[in-house]
């Protein structure tokens, strides 16, 4: 497994540029599903002031040719914002989108699962329906096993790691709770967190949900 060079690059350099004034204008990041249905995309752009709701959010466009998602000749696609959340890498008045995706002709990209899923839940309104998440991932190194394992065998049979509590089973917890704190930054309904049966996996349960609130959980790697 590739490591990328920016992970290199000296972290303190950056932090103090992170720490200049932005002179009350807000950076708002803009994510989306791409072709693949499964990888995300991002792209930033300058707000004058900071947004307080999505409908102070603007519609954007990119390049659908470079995302999988449309042909060379006709490219445009349009990000419409439907969630917006506190960025934690960026900090306030900065903000994390969440968007949908629709083509040239203000119609649906085949990735856009939420488009369908909104209108077959309007029929439902009546009845309210929720649901809730769990997020499962593993953590794994640079070279590819699990984090914390022996990297020419196995840990310990299952047993002590589920629920674990110590160095010696939970695996990697430093990041399990910078991830669990930067989502109540954020705003994300997050209702709790505990490491699984494996070492280096752990789940994330996600509050119930009224069907409109967007949300992105994608079952994702964290390379160390």
């Amino acid at each position: 497994m590739a490591t990328s060079a920016s992970s290199k690059l000296n972290k303190a350099v950056k932090q103090q540029y992170m720490e200049l004034p932005q002179g009350g204008r807000a950076q708002a990041m803009y994510i989306w599903v791409d072709g693949s249905g499964e990888e995300l995309r991002c792209k930033t752009r300058t707000l004058d002031s900071e947004p307080k709701t999505v409908d102070d959010l603007p519609e954007w466009n990119f390049d659908g040719s470079s995302t999988f998602q449309s042909e060379g000749s006709n490219s445009d696609m349009f990000l419409i914002p439907v969630a917006m959340f506190r960025d934690p890498f960026r900090r306030d008045p900065n903000k994390l989108v969440l968007c949908e995706v629709l083509k040239y002709n203000r119609k649906p990209a085949e990735t856009n699962q939420r488009f369908m899923c909104k209108q077959i839940m309007r029929m439902v309104d009546s009845s309210e329906p929720w649901f809730g998440m769990e997020q499962e991932y593993t953590l794994l190194s640079t070279d590819g096993h699990p984090f914390g394992w022996p990297t020419n065998g196995f840990p310990g049979p299952q047993g002590p790691y589920y629920c674990g509590v110590g160095a010696d089973k939970a695996y990697g917890r430093d990041i399990v709770e910078a991830h669990y704190r930067a989502c109540l930054y954020a705003g994300v309904q997050i209702c709790g967190t505990n490491a699984e049966v494996m070492p280096a996996q752990n789940i994330n349960h996600i509050e119930q949900y009224h069907i409109y609130i967007y949300i992105y959980i994608k079952h994702r790697t964290y390379i160390i």
